[in-house]
């Protein structure tokens, strides 16, 4: 929790970049997960897409990659967009955007997967947790 919290300060640090020579400026958000799709169980060595639904809030956000911390057998993730500075960003209310890694099976016992859904009232990150065993 506290390698997110660093993550997202130095995101805010790094607000302000140029991307090219036009002047095109940006900053990266870490939004919200809202669903996963992952499957029931997974076998050793077998590699399986799990796709991460979020609300994408303006056209000025375009998904960049995935955080993607790995302690043990447990991966927390969440997805990076980023913010484009422009005047004549269109809000969107529940536009649903679909982003999927690839997982490779690397050891037995269970995988915990926590995906990063916000902050509560008191600043806490908030995850939803799926546990996945690896059988044979």
């Amino acid at each position: 929790m506290k390698k997110l919290l660093v993550l997202c300060l130095t995101l805010i640090l790094c607000a302000s970049c140029s991307i090219d020579d036009d002047g095109t400026r940006y900053s990266f958000e870490i939004l919200p997960v809202e669903s996963v799709d992952i499957p029931d169980e997974f076998e050793l060595g077998e590699i399986y897409p799990i796709t991460v639904t979020y609300l994408n809030p303006s056209s000025c956000h375009s998904f960049k990659e995935f955080y993607y911390l790995k302690e043990n057998n447990e991966r927390t993730v969440a997805p990076i967009t980023y913010v484009f500075d422009e005047n004549n960003c269109e809000t969107f209310e529940n536009e649903e955007v679909e982003a999927t890694f690839n997982f490779k099976v690397t050891s037995n016992g269970s995988y915990i997967f926590k995906f990063w859904q916000g902050e509560d009232a008191d600043g806490e990150s908030q995850y939803l947790t799926i546990e996945v065993p690896v059988v044979e």
